[in-house]
């Protein structure tokens, strides 16, 4: 019998299959910018006994939430104030210190030299209210 007709029934069979396997559920922007994001950009731990996720990205820390099928969202919880010329996030981080989680953000103004023209570092214990601590954005 030809070796060419014996495969091509099980060539069938693997197509049947795989066309009645559910097609993946594609991850949001969100579920993406966590995934890829860098150890010093992502903190999950505990504050105050409550359960914490929070993400730094583009100088601004967003509380991440989980939600079914791999579903998730970002609710922005900090940025640095405004600045009336374009900018550019330089500087961002995120540290767990003594029972707080510290943000360091700083943007630069464009066309400017160095680093930064708003921004600086804060600090939170409950992931949700932030006092800033320095003018500095050194990590």
């Amino acid at each position: 019998m030809n070796r060419r007709l014996r495969l091509t029934p099980c060539a069938a069979m693997l197509v049947l299959l795989s066309a009645c396997q559910p097609a993946p559920v594609p991850l949001s922007d969100a579920a993406i910018a966590v995934r890829d994001a860098a150890p010093e950009d992502l903190f999950v731990g505990r504050l105050q006994n409550v359960d914490v996720e929070l993400l730094v990205k583009d100088c601004k820390v967003f509380q991440v939430a989980r939600g079914p099928e791999q579903a998730v969202a970002l609710t922005e919880v900090l940025a640095p104030p405004p600045y009336p010329f374009f900018t550019d996030c330089q500087r961002q981080s995120l540290r767990h210190e003594d029972g707080a989680v510290i943000a360091v953000l700083g943007r630069m103004a464009f066309g400017a030299g160095g680093c930064c023209a708003t921004g600086g570092t804060w600090r939170t214990r409950d992931g949700q209210t932030w006092e800033k601590i320095s003018e500095h954005t050194l990590p």
